[in-house]
């Protein structure tokens, strides 16, 4: 079985999994403040990003495809910013 096929077999969960990936990065931030493991939600950030980005598109879902490739973009930023601050 291929990547794509798997994927689109299973896509309502893939993409769920997904959200429920950044939601849990983003409430790591909001809870946790300035005390947030950085590196760790960046990668958790961009990890769903790429995910969400394959799903959209499968799906030619062109506003949602743009929507996480750039939250992938800010993903590689953070990280980047996360091992060397200014």
């Amino acid at each position: 079985m291929s990547l794509k096929s798997f994927v689109s077999d299973n896509i309502k969960w893939i993409e769920l999994i997904g959200v429920f990936m950044r939601i849990f990065s983003f409430s790591l931030v909001s809870w946790l403040g300035p005390k947030s493991p950085f590196m760790f939600v960046w990668i958790v950030n961009t990890t769903d990003a790429i995910i969400l980005s394959y799903c959209s598109l499968l799906k030619k879902d062109l506003a949602y495809t743009i929507l996480n490739i750039f939250w992938i973009f800010v993903g590689l930023v953070g990280i980047y910013r996360s091992t060397c601050p200014l």
